[in-house]
């Protein structure tokens, strides 16, 4: 066993290095900050009462915790907030600004509109970048499983995408 010296560098080491990431698996889960700060906050004190001993692969097992202490937290489904897009460099017009809100609204709320089973892969790979393997460990499904819900969830959007805005094939 370490000293608390010790055993405090490692949590700071590891706080340090997988803070910003285990936000983003809670946001994607809470779309609000203050939930998804105290959600990181739970995830380390757990990491300091139980230690990482015997964990091979530490930002999925992080993105578990954070992922099934986030879920537990959620009190009612909220939309997704993908307002994070950026606007091009060049200074769009009011109308494009407006246009571009529009359509990232319209895909907020097909996101939101999709079953959890195929939402969850699809806003844990898309917005917070994790693979097809650390998805299936943090929901507990296989890997297999973890890329045909993305797939269905990309077609059921992008098929209700072009029934919203007139589109065809």
């Amino acid at each position: 066993m370490l000293d608390g010296t010790d055993e405090f560098a490692v949590l700071e080491r590891i706080v340090r290095q997988h803070a910003r990431f285990v936000f983003k698996v809670a946001y994607g889960v809470l779309r609000n900050s203050h939930d998804a700060e105290d959600v990181v906050q739970e995830v380390f004190l757990r990491v300091h009462r139980t230690g990482t001993r015997g964990v091979r692969n530490l930002p999925a097992w992080l993105a578990t915790i954070a992922f099934r202490l986030a879920i537990d937290r959620k009190r009612k489904p909220e939309g997704l907030d993908i307002a994070e897009f950026d606007l091009p460099a060049n200074a769009p017009d009011a109308e494009h600004i407006a246009m571009h809100r529009e359509q990232i609204d319209r895909v907020r709320r097909l996101v939101v509109g999709l079953p959890e089973e195929l939402r969850y892969p699809l806003v844990l790979s898309a917005l917070e970048e994790l693979n097809s393997r650390q998805i299936g460990e943090v929901l507990g499904i296989p890997e297999s499983s973890v890329r045909g819900r993305i797939l269905r969830a990309r077609q059921i959007l992008k098929e209700k995408l072009m029934v919203v805005t007139g589109t065809k094939r």
